[in-house]
């Protein structure tokens, strides 16, 4: 991708528009949203009219607000700046300070909105972004609508994006959608998820649709089985407070890897955009049947991270970070089987797992096809070699992986199992991005497919919040389960071992 192409695939740039940060003090802001900006700006994607807001509890004012991200966008802007291109950026940003529980602070917002628009000659669309903790979604929701800023006319669209985790189960996801929606829309609500904006999980739905010679085979037939794996090395470092209350089952599996689940299973949608792909994303997530007591007993694996080795270096247990509990039966590992029970899937095992402390930094699916029948060649090359297997790397490294047999040379008849590798380095130079580009620019010309509507997040907790229960009811008692710097706890093996798999962990290499 060159340094001026789109990074979707839209041609044209954003509509003109005020973008309101909430939480603009934040690591979210200064590390992934600034530079996301600035990079659609310099890829011309960022309308050529528009203003930013920052707003948050911090005293400030414009101009220091100004210094002061300028200064982030040079620690973290994911290339180099161009000083005439952030010159006109920066003189469009614009900084409120308030309490988000005092309803002045959002008629200061109006008033300031107004002033912008007018200075900018801007229309009235507005793009709000929630980058706070989520205790304040509703609030900030519920002030802004009072205020009278969450109303759309003929020409002027209001647009609301909330970070996650949307609830931390299923009825308080429920109440704070009602919440909402007395304020919002369900078109004005984007509910973002930033693995939908990397190019390997857009590709999929590519992948999958626009090569004649997979979409035939993508099915129980000719599919065994299908592995999701988000790996990371990392413990929870200085969020100790928020992930020992929330732990990898919210954090990761209820929105990041089932979304990417409901993209692998989905059918054909009839477009790519809008509501065509999140129709057929809820109906996955749907024909996932929430798990009994038992059955999540049987097919869920939890585990905790003791002391261990990273990368040569001695890493403390979880119970000894910062702000964690030490008696914490917080899970920083899950490991689970699924079934998709529609005509597509039946009897295909899904297996998901996601840690911290892990032996590598990796995010991968792998399709473990069936076995062709190899007995012309002998009962030996039959076992020795592999079912095909296609692997979609997502990070750090974002390619795709194609394992097939072919025959050594030679007068025996010996069969290698070749990897076939490709690496969107390939496409020549990448234009450095956040992973929120494409996020934020499809907001702003109202492109929903890549958001998740409410029923989604709805049947995603039915899936996930059987588990939770069971897990509050029966704490675990041997954690911590699985040394730093290894791939988890042997139950997660035994859990695809008594199927007849095993869990692919395929090298960072494979696809440079």
């Amino acid at each position: 991708m060159s340094a001026n192409q789109p990074l979707t695939g839209h041609d044209r740039p954003g509509d003109p528009c005020t973008i309101v940060i909430f939480g603009a003090s934040g690591d979210l802001t200064k590390r992934k949203l600034l530079p996301a900006l600035y990079n659609l700006k310099v890829l011309k994607l960022l309308p050529e009219n528009f203003a930013v807001i920052g707003v948050a509890v911090s005293e400030s004012n414009d101009e220091l607000y100004r210094t002061k991200i300028t200064e982030d966008i040079n620690e973290f802007a994911t290339s180099g700046v161009d000083k005439p291109e952030w010159d006109d950026f920066v003189k469009r940003a614009y900084y409120i300070s308030g309490d988000f529980n005092d309803a002045g602070t959002f008629t200061t917002l109006g008033s300031k909105i107004a002033d912008v628009q007018k200075t900018h000659k801007l229309p009235g669309n507005v793009l709000f972004y929630l980058a706070v903790s989520p205790t304040f979604f509703a609030k900030v929701v519920d002030q802004l609508g009072k205020a009278g800023l969450t109303t759309e006319t003929e020409d002027a669209w209001r647009r609301v994006i909330i970070e996650k985790p949307f609830g931390r189960d299923l009825q308080s996801a429920r109440d704070l959608n009602a919440e909402i929606t007395k304020s919002l829309h369900e078109k004005q609500i984007y509910r973002i998820d930033h693995y939908l904006g990397k190019e390997t999980v857009q590709n999929i739905m590519v992948f999958r649709f626009g090569n004649s010679v997979f979409e035939p085979i993508w099915n129980r037939r000719y599919i065994e089985y299908v592995q999701i794996t988000v790996a990371e090395e990392l413990g929870v470092e200085l969020r100790g407070g928020y992930y020992d209350q929330s732990g990898v089952l919210r954090d990761m599996v209820q929105n990041h890897i089932l979304s990417v689940l409901s993209l692998i299973a989905m059918e054909p949608p009839t477009s790519i955009t809008g509501d065509s792909v999140r129709n057929e994303k809820v109906k996955v997530l749907e024909a996932i049947r929430p798990m009994e007591p038992e059955e999540v007993i049987e097919n869920t694996i939890r585990g905790q991270y003791g002391p261990g080795l990273i990368d040569g270096q001695n890493v403390p247990a979880y119970r000894t970070e910062p702000d964690v509990n030490p008696h914490s039966n917080t899970e920083t590992f899950v490991a689970m089987k699924l079934k998709v029970e529609n005509w597509r899937w039946a009897e295909v095992p899904f297996y998901i797992r996601s840690g911290k402390r892990l032996a590598a930094r990796t995010t991968e699916v792998v399709i473990g096809f069936r076995r062709a029948p190899l007995l012309l060649f002998g009962k030996e090359v039959e076992s020795e070699i592999p079912p095909n297997r296609l692997v979609l790397h997502i990070q750090p490294e974002e390619g795709i992986t194609l394992d097939i047999h072919a025959k050594r040379p030679g007068p025996k008849i010996q069969i290698s199992n070749i990897p076939l590798n490709f690496n969107y380095n390939e496409f020549g130079e990448s234009s450095a991005a956040t992973g929120y580009e494409t996020l934020l620019y499809d907001c702003m010309v109202g492109e929903t497919a890549l958001f998740h509507r409410y029923d989604s997040v709805d049947a995603s907790w039915r899936i996930v919040n059987p588990i939770l229960d069971v897990w509050q009811a029966l704490p675990a008692r041997d954690f911590p389960n699985y040394a730093s710097g290894t791939w988890g706890p042997k139950a997660s093996d035994d859990l695809v071992v008594r199927d007849g798999h095993r869990w692919h962990h395929y090298p960072l290499a494979t696809v440079k």
